[in-house]
């Protein structure tokens, strides 16, 4: 496969509105001068966004079954009115298929060597992890609760698998540890972000202990930063983070 920066979208997004968020699964947007109702992929809070006339990316469903037409991709903290906006990919599901393309495409050299296939959705103990590489297992993490752009307001209240987290952080780590073979958490930003720092009372919680105990294990913690288009996805960069 020729090596490729970007990863092109079946069809290009529509630019709308979001006027409202009314519970954690529906956006309400307007498009094309119309109200409609768009599906939120993400159930907890975005950022410190207040749904008010926020801009929006979004894609097209012609599924008769599902009770909203459109799925928002992307927001921007820019006005309606700007020209120029900057895009901020926010469907989590979305991006361990734009990891798996860049991947395929050996645009993480200095974090995985050789060009072994890249196989998705491995069992690893009790946990399923997003990619393994020849010995080396990946697992995707996309936060948008960090996001910072946005008004300060009333949030959503964040949903989050703690439980899970803590469990591939573990699974990873017992990998590392009694099969010597090599562990990744990558952080994926749908925009230029800056280096991930955990939050300074981290390591007094379940989640930081357990991130902490797998990194002095040997699990590598590394961040990639993609540019949200219209069009597609566009590798910026990517480097390893250095937590504890």
């Amino acid at each position: 496969m020729s090596k490729s920066k970007f990863y092109k979208f079946d069809g290009e997004l529509e630019e709308g509105v979001i006027v409202a968020r009314p519970n954690r699964f529906v956006m309400e947007i307007v498009i094309n001068g119309k109200k409609e109702k768009a599906h939120c992929p993400v159930t907890g809070k975005i950022g410190h966004f207040v749904f008010k006339d926020v801009p929006c990316l979004v894609s097209p469903s012609d599924n008769p079954k599902r009770k909203t037409k459109f799925t928002v991709e992307a927001i921007s903290p820019q006005r309606p009115s700007a020209k120029r906006k900057q895009w901020i990919g926010i469907n989590q599901g979305k991006s361990n298929n734009y990891v798996a393309f860049f991947l395929e495409n050996n645009f993480f050299p200095k974090m995985i060597k050789g060009t072994d296939e890249v196989k998705r959705e491995k069992n690893l103990r009790k946990s399923r992890i997003d990619f393994k590489v020849g010995k080396t297992f990946v697992e995707v993490k996309t936060l948008v609760n960090n996001i910072p752009f946005g008004s300060p307001g009333v949030e959503q209240s964040p949903v989050t698998s703690v439980d899970r987290l803590i469990k591939h952080f573990s699974d990873l780590a017992s990998y590392v540890k009694k099969e010597n073979g090599k562990a990744i958490v990558l952080l994926c930003n749908q925009y230029k972000a800056d280096r991930f720092q955990p939050p300074q009372n981290s390591q007094n919680t379940k989640v930081g202990r357990t991130v902490k105990r797998a990194t002095l294990q040997g699990v590598e913690n590394w961040q990639v930063n993609l540019k949200f288009t219209k069009k597609g996805v566009y590798f910026i960069e990517y480097f390893k983070l250095n937590l504890f």
